[in-house]
């Protein structure tokens, strides 16, 4: 047998495979959609199968119920504002430890990239957070998803800005330019790719996330959507369409933003990975 039938039979399997493992992912996903639009008593038998009679009235009620606009606004605010917080943080520290070679620059570069691995404790986190004052409030989720972002976008931001010559910087010192305006004015514009990335990343992790929020929001009016599904579940534990329908609603506009932005996210990775 030939190495390029070979080759031809292995990607077959590669690709059969594949189909094989995106069903994990379809077939719940086609049973949550298509339960979000069934009567209570159809959506019990959890069988993948369209409704008899579409159900759009389950939508209306789980928006009115559910307070899904409130919990889309919180989601909303925390998730820009802790993205907002990441991108800034983060890219002005990698732009720092990028261009400074020396021993201390190493050891924080590899101090930050430790938070990859390094899992976060709650109790401390909520021991730290009471001692600060602020345990309990909307700006303690922002800090904390800003801060437990940062090691990703730190690894993006070093990986690219090493990429962009250092002659730059040099011309802009020797004109008069301080630190803050060689990084706003020159480096600034060129990571707006990884900016982006960063920004998308952070978004679908925050947003996606119940354990910071049920863990550092005391008040249920400063609950996300992921946070009303869970107390959504608590008085309709029986509806299962209900459940199904205030899943889709949490779910979709970070699918929408994946679907419009994935390219934006394939380019951010590559540019901060790959050229670094």
């Amino acid at each position: 047998m030939s190495f390029s039938r070979k080759l031809t039979i292995r990607n077959y399997i590669v690709e059969i495979l594949l189909i094989l493992a995106s069903l994990l992912i379809i077939i719940p996903l086609l049973l949550m959609i298509f339960g979000s639009f069934m009567t209570s008593a159809e959506v019990s038998s959890f069988k993948i199968r369209l409704p008899e009679n579409w159900q759009f009235s389950n939508y209306k009620k789980v928006f009115e119920e559910g307070g899904l606009m409130r919990a889309f606004w919180n989601g909303i605010l925390i998730t820009s504002l802790s993205a907002i917080l990441n991108i800034v943080t983060s890219s002005a520290a990698a732009f720092v430890l990028a261009r400074r070679e020396s021993k201390l620059s190493s050891f924080l570069y590899l101090f930050f990239f430790m938070g990859l691995i390094a899992p976060m404790s709650t109790i401390t986190t909520i021991r730290v957070v009471q001692w600060m004052g602020f345990y309990g409030s909307v700006s303690s989720v922002i800090f904390i998803y800003a801060a437990l972002n940062t090691a990703f976008s730190m690894f993006l931001y070093s990986g690219f800005i090493k990429t962009i010559p250092k002659v730059l910087d040099e011309v802009a010192f020797l004109e008069g330019a301080n630190l803050f305006r060689v990084f706003f004015r020159i480096i600034t514009p060129l990571i707006i790719p990884v900016n982006a990335t960063v920004a998308i990343m952070v978004f679908m992790s925050v947003w996606n996330d119940i354990t910071i929020p049920i863990y550092f929001l005391t008040d249920s009016s400063t609950w996300t959507m992921p946070l009303s599904v869970y107390n959504f579940y608590g008085k309709f534990s029986r509806d299962w369409n209900l459940i199904f329908a205030d899943l889709v609603l949490t779910s979709l506009p970070v699918l929408i933003l994946y679907i419009f932005a994935q390219k934006y996210i394939v380019s951010g990775l590559t540019a901060g990975a790959v050229k670094g």
